[in-house]
């Protein structure tokens, strides 16, 4: 004598913890994006080292034009009108951390009088660790 299944199951997928998963992923992304405060486009001189630069160093740009923007690494970076801000700026952010690393990024076709402008300001205000950004490729790759 043969039974026959009086109830068919259906194969399913459970979709009850898809909210769960869906909101510990929001909250994962959230908790760990990161926003680049320097937003300054310029392009960077060759090099052949590379160093790690700390995730809240500051920044102040220069950008093609020779226009200066600063940021304290906390902030988005504003524009300021001399160097004469750029040391005052500084002098601020040493006051209240003097072992803060600045970090100058400069296009390449800017002139080396307005990158000496900044980096006398910078020194200037003290400042300890400073930190030129490069390009990452290195000269051999041209």
């Amino acid at each position: 004598m043969k039974l026959k299944a009086s109830i068919e199951h259906k194969p399913n997928i459970p979709t009850a913890s898809m909210a769960d998963i869906a909101f510990l992923l929001i909250i994962f992304f959230m908790l760990t994006i990161t926003f680049e405060v320097d937003k300054t486009q310029v392009q960077l001189p060759k090099t052949t080292l590379r160093y790690e630069i700390p995730k809240k160093a500051a920044y102040v740009s220069v950008d093609p034009n020779g226009r200066i923007r600063v940021s304290d690494g906390n902030s988005q970076s504003s524009l300021v009108s001399a160097a004469d801000e750029v040391l005052s700026m500084a002098a601020t952010v040493i006051a209240t951390d003097p072992q803060k690393t600045f970090v100058v990024k400069s296009d390449g076709d800017v002139p080396w009088e307005k990158v000496d402008e900044v980096l006398d300001a910078l020194k200037r205000a003290k400042v300890r660790d400073l930190r030129l950004l490069s390009d990452q490729r290195t000269v051999d790759d041209l």
